[in-house]
């Protein structure tokens, strides 16, 4: 079985406009769908992402505080599933909760270390 990795895009501006309640909910959301993939022992690992971080460019010579991207390209979190194919692991993307709240997920295959 393969790995992948769902990358986690935007709906910041979505998220900070709800409610502490609305986020609650929604965040219930998550855990129920991650529940749901580690039912069926697909899920390997994930975390949320600060929205602050470096990036290193011209051989790490340069250091900047963050990529210059629009808040919807930056990855606010991760998980990795594991599924036979690009396609098994594209439909389970698909129960994401945050593509109500205006973000997208990348679906990517793990390249193993061999």
């Amino acid at each position: 079985m393969k790995q992948f990795m769902f990358l986690f895009k935007g709906g910041d501006d979505v998220w900070d406009a709800k409610t502490p309640k609305e986020q609650e909910e929604h965040m219930q959301h998550w855990y129920q769908w991650i529940d749901e993939i580690t039912e069926k022992n697909k899920y390997v690992g994930g975390e949320r992402l600060y929205p602050h971080g470096n990036t290193l460019t011209d051989g790490g010579g340069k250091v900047t505080d963050r990529p210059l991207t629009e808040a919807k390209e930056l990855i606010g979190g991760y998980i990795v599933v594991k599924a036979d194919s690009l396609d098994e692991a594209t439909q389970m993307a698909k129960g994401c909760p945050g593509l109500q709240w205006e973000s997208d997920v990348e679906v990517r295959e793990v390249w193993p270390m061999e």
